[in-house]
C-alpha cells in the first residue's frame, strides 16, 4: 500500500469527518437530533456503510503509523452503518437518552482524528 493512496483517502475522509463533527456539535446545532426518526437513522446508516466499505476496500492497511487511522475510520463507519441499518429504532431511542456531554466527548475525539488525517494528507513532504 503506497503512502500516496493513504494520503488521497485521508484527504477526503479527514475533512469530511471534521465538517460532519463541527456541523453536528451540540454547541453549534443543539437541537439537530431532537426530531430524529428511525428512517433517517437507517438512511444515514446506509450512507455510512457504503462509505466505510469503500474505504475498507481501498485501504485495509494495518501499519504502526498515522495511515492506520484511515483503515480504522473505514471499519468504524462500516460497523456503525450496519448498526444504524439493522437497529435504527434502538439507535434512535438510545441516542435520545444519551447526554450532550457524552456526544461532545465522542465528537471531540472524532474531531481530533479527522484533524490528524487532514494534516497528514495535506502536509508538505520534507525532502
Amino acid at each position: 500500500m503506497s503512502l500516496s493512496n493513504s494520503k488521497r483517502i485521508a484527504a477526503l475522509v479527514g475533512p469530511t469527518i471534521v465538517a460532519m463533527v463541527v456541523s453536528e456539535f451540540p454547541l453549534v446545532q443543539p437541537h439537530l437530533y431532537d426530531a430524529q426518526i428511525p428512517p433517517v437513522v437507517y438512511l444515514s446508516g446506509v450512507l455510512m456503510f457504503v462509505g466505510g466499505l469503500a474505504i475498507v476496500r481501498a485501504h485495509n492497511h494495518w501499519a504502526r503509523n498515522w495511515t492506520v487511522l484511515v483503515t480504522l475510520a473505514g471499519w468504524f463507519f462500516l460497523a456503525l452503518g450496519l448498526f444504524r441499518m439493522f437497529a435504527a429504532g434502538l439507535y434512535h431511542r438510545e441516542s435520545a437518552q444519551t447526554s450532550a456531554t457524552v456526544f461532545m466527548v465522542l465528537e471531540g475525539a472524532l474531531l481530533v482524528l479527522g484533524l490528524i488525517m487532514t494534516f497528514q494528507a495535506y502536509r508538505r513532504e520534507v525532502v
